[in-house]
């Protein structure tokens, strides 16, 4: 028989959303909890993702959690082993792992109008909870477009957020469909070991230099001793970062000057004309993310690599075939095509007070009260909802800020006692998403004449943030009842009532 499992909060996901939402959880006094992740360990997206050059683009003392510094980060930009065994390193510190419920995948989740619970079921076991807390994140499941003829390609294929570390890419030819965050990495680790390495192209891309270095020992060290310098260090990082959100949000004409740095950057390591024609972009810098990288464009440059400035049309046998007509013939189609962000697939998995789907609620796209609560869905939040994503700092920043709310809302219901459920009003949720998309209109994702994976079918962007983090932050450190519904359990006697009815009536 399955087993079953009553707990007051049931988190989703063990990435740096999961596991902060773990720790915050045992800080508040609260241990009647499970975490269920799908894998057979944490560590979500620096789990899934160990392509080539897998690395982050946001220095390490400010992509790591204000109440677990590290000071033994290796490089200014860590890369994916470092960041993954942080993640391990925080879930034994703080005590997590008796509460992980691994391979434990979420099938459906379900409210309970009478037990003001969630019902929820995974692939290894049933469990009942008071709150669920959704980390399931918006880079945990992969995007490979529809290609016709793909499914008949007798070579490898797979997405960069799956790499098959069996399969050798040396002396093969390889396709590279897009040129993104994940592309801009791979490309550089894998040239040198290709026969020939062609790159779809939809857009190019703004690339950046990577500041990276090696930190030193001494700095190490210091950080260890000392460690308010560490604190200090992580502090001027993201005021740097908060400085510069204005130009983003508010005035994307200051970001000329940032545009002539990054064609320069170009123009260092591209000496073909037409090939530099084809890498520089023709939206403003800032639309879509600026990429980091001192190796891409001279990757690009080598003699063995192709650039294709078109999308994958069709695959013709082994022959790919570009929107623009080019013909190349492969081994290996490695997609670096994105992840399902503006349709999350758990949402099609939870069903709310009213039986809906909440992908049927967003199917117009998302919409939540600050970035954490859905209409119809008692006792529901996300951590990386929507309107949480940045395009310039750390998402630990505005992690840690939701983990605030989610504590309060967790203090308010047990203010209020009993059995009791907070259901985000449909007025505040319509509220707080106009206030965020008519901030939206002035910001450079949405004049600065691109498409990007920020926008959904629509052309909303219900993906950024469009101020700074410190504004976030102000605006979840605590839970307003005024935008929310109190939910009781309905009382034991209404129940027998009916029956009660019949018999006056049978009288």
């Amino acid at each position: 028989m399955a087993k079953h499992e009553h707990v007051r909060v049931a988190v989703i996901g063990s990435g740096f959303g999961g596991l902060g939402a773990a720790v915050r959880l045992r800080r508040e006094g609260i241990t009647d909890f499970v975490v269920l992740e799908r894998a057979d360990s944490v560590g979500g997206t620096w789990r899934d993702n160990s392509y080539p050059g897998c690395a982050c683009d946001v220095p390490s003392h400010l992509y790591s959690f204000s109440f677990a510094p590290n000071p033994d980060w290796p490089r200014t930009f860590s890369g994916q082993r470092h960041i993954r065994a942080y993640l391990e390193h925080v879930t034994d510190t703080f005590g997590i792992r008796p509460h992980l419920r691994l391979n434990h995948e979420v099938l459906r989740m379900e409210w309970d109008a009478d037990a003001l619970r969630w019902e929820i079921e995974t692939s290894s076991g049933s469990f009942s909870a008071e709150v669920v807390v959704s980390a399931t994140g918006p880079l945990s499941d992969p995007k490979i477009p529809d290609i016709p003829g793909l499914s008949d390609f007798p070579g490898k294929v797979f997405h960069s957020a799956r790499w098959d570390h069996d399969y050798a890419l040396t002396g093969k030819r390889v396709a590279m469909i897009g040129t993104g965050a994940s592309a801009i990495q791979i490309v550089p680790a894998i040239q040198p070991q290709v026969r020939r390495l062609t790159l779809f192209q939809r857009t190019p891309p703004w690339v950046m230099p990577r500041m990276d270095r090696n930190i030193t020992g001494a700095e190490r060290r210091l950080h260890r001793a000392l460690p308010f310098t560490a604190t200090l260090r992580r502090g001027l990082l993201w005021g740097i970062r908060e400085l510069q959100v204005g130009a983003f949000t508010k005035h994307p004409g200051e970001l000329g000057l940032v545009e002539k740095l990054a064609r320069a950057n170009i123009a260092r390591a591209v000496k073909d004309p037409a090939l530099r024609a084809r890498l520089t972009p023709s939206y403003r810098i800032g639309c879509k993310r600026i990429l980091l990288s001192n190796t891409y464009y001279p990757a690009v440059a080598q003699p063995n690599v192709d650039v294709v400035a078109s999308g994958l049309r069709e695959v013709r046998g082994s022959i790919l075939v570009g929107a623009d007509g080019t013909e190349t013939e492969v081994d290996a189609i490695v997609f670096g095509t994105g992840f399902h962000v503006t349709d999350m697939p758990i949402a099609e998995r939870v069903f709310g007070a009213d039986g809906l789907s909440l992908a049927d609620a967003w199917k117009d796209g998302m919409e939540s009260l600050r970035g954490a609560t859905a209409a119809g869905f008692p006792n529901w939040m996300t951590i990386i909802g929507p309107n949480t994503g940045l395009g310039n700092s750390s998402m630990i920043l505005m992690i840690e800020s939701q983990l605030n709310y989610m504590a309060d809302y967790l203090r308010q219901l047990t203010v209020l006692g009993g059995r009791a459920a907070l259901a985000a009003r449909p007025s505040a949720v319509g509220a707080w998403n106009r206030k965020v998309q008519a901030r939206m209109e002035r910001t450079v994702w949405k004049s600065g004449g691109c498409e990007s994976w920020y926008l959904d079918a629509n052309g909303r962007n219900t993906t950024l943030w469009p101020g700074t983090t410190g504004e976030f932050r102000r605006e979840t450190r605590q839970v307003d009842l005024s935008e929310y519904e109190v939910i009781r359990a309905p009382a034991p006697a209404a129940a027998s009532r009916p029956s009660r009815t019949k018999k006056e009536a049978a009288k």
